[in-house]
Parts: C-alpha cells; structure tokens; sequence
C-alpha cells in the first residue's frame, strides 16, 4: 500500500489518510469542502461546496498522475437529499462519458457540518 498526500487538498483532521493505493487501485478518503489555502469551508451552498469537494479529489489524483476520468467509482454524501439537483449539475461538470458508477445517499450530519462529502475510487491504467 502507498500512502497519497498532497498539500493541494485538505489536511486529514483525524488518523486516516487522504488517499491510498493498493495495486491499480486509488482509494480516496470522503473530501469535504475545505479550501486548502485557508483551512475553512468554501463560502456559499451545496453548488460552492460540491465544487470544492470535488477540487480536492482532483488534486489528490492529480498527485500520483491520474485524472477524473480514471474514477471508477464515486459515493457522494449530503446532509440534505433536497441538494441532489444542484450537486447533480455541479458534479457533471466534473465528468464526460463513460462516467463513473455513484452511489448518493443523504445522512444525518457529516464532519464539520459540510453539506456535501465525496469519496472515490480510481484506476491507474
């Protein structure tokens, strides 16, 4: 296993790791909309913050040469399901066919009250 970590995404606030590769596999921790230049969350909604979610697992791929087109599989977290219109829009943006398999769940709260946290999975080809 190789430990992933870049300074162009968040820090880790707890004992776990921004990313980790396993073979072919890149497995990257739940991102949450934290600016990496200022430590806090990106002003404004669920659009602002799925944006910088997503920003964050760009960088960490972009760390070990991979790309969002490599992402096979994305779960993306919100603490209101009544977001998923305006998430839905921004994550496009991210994305061209062939997309990756999404698993979107809302849960009760996520960490430091985000609306939105993103994990995927990527392959190194």
């Amino acid at each position: 296993m190789k430990t992933i970590s870049t300074k162009k995404a968040p820090a880790a606030i707890g004992p776990y790791s921004q990313a980790n590769q396993v073979g072919n596999l890149v497995y990257t921790s739940g991102q949450i909309p934290i600016d990496p230049a200022t430590g806090v969350f990106v002003e404004g909604g669920i659009k602002e913050q799925t944006r910088q979610s997503l920003t964050n697992v760009k960088a960490i791929l972009e760390e070990v040469g991979l790309s969002m087109s490599n992402i096979v599989k994305t779960t993306v977290f919100m603490a209101d399901m009544n977001d998923f219109a305006d998430m839905n829009a921004v994550y496009a943006e991210f994305f061209a066919e062939p997309y990756p398999a999404r698993s979107a769940v809302a849960v009760k709260t996520l960490p430091k009250g985000a609306l939105v946290e993103i994990e995927v999975i990527a392959e190194a080809k």
